[in-house]
């Protein structure tokens, strides 16, 4: 069973917001391929932008904004360059890394077929473990959650993943470091 947090009575996440160059584009991909119910629209005051919003479960909402005239992309600064196991996963202080949606375990290998026959470029499936590497290639009795990788059609990195257990007091093993590199007690 996971700490509760007592300080905020949090429900999760209401939406994340991000910045795309194509709309359109934006729901064929997370509507069409993705199957989120598109589920509320804006055009913004002004006509300066549209803000959409798509149901990712339990409540929650993945949203857009495309904004008119909002600078390129910037690939390695303010986004990865690529999936976890390409090259350039590195990005900026403040900077997004990944959006990971939960999936259940018993669908996660027929969803990543799903993937592949929907022709979404996808990383290997990652068991991750305790092992040097943190990662299995078959799924054992380490494996905390699985992941496969993919990016939507403005390069944002997606994730589906399933946990495989529950966290113990155990999992809390590492402290922090901080901007120097140096572990702190916390």
């Amino acid at each position: 069973m996971r700490p509760k947090n007592t300080e905020f009575e949090l429900r999760g996440v209401n939406h994340l917001a991000l910045v795309v160059k194509d709309m359109a584009r934006t729901v064929a991909f997370y509507r069409d391929v993705l199957g989120m119910p598109l589920v509320k629209t804006l055009d913004l005051p002004g006509s300066v932008g549209q803000h959409f919003f798509f149901d990712i479960g339990n409540g929650d909402c993945l949203a857009f904004f495309w904004f008119k005239g909002a600078p390129e992309a910037q690939p390695g600064i303010a986004s990865p360059m690529g999936l976890p196991t390409d090259p350039g996963f590195l990005t900026a202080h403040g900077s997004m890394s990944h959006i990971a949606f939960a999936v259940p375990p018993e669908k996660f290998d027929d969803y990543c077929q799903r993937l592949a026959a929907k022709g979404v470029r996808t990383s290997p499936v990652l068991n991750h473990d305790h092992s040097p590497l943190q990662v299995s290639p078959t799924v054992t009795d380490d494996v905390f959650i699985r992941s496969i990788y993919f990016s939507d059609p403005d390069g944002i990195c997606l994730e589906f993943a399933c946990w495989m257990r529950d966290f113990t007091p155990d999992d809390v093993a590492h402290d922090p470091v901080n901007a120097e590199g140096v572990k702190v007690k916390v």
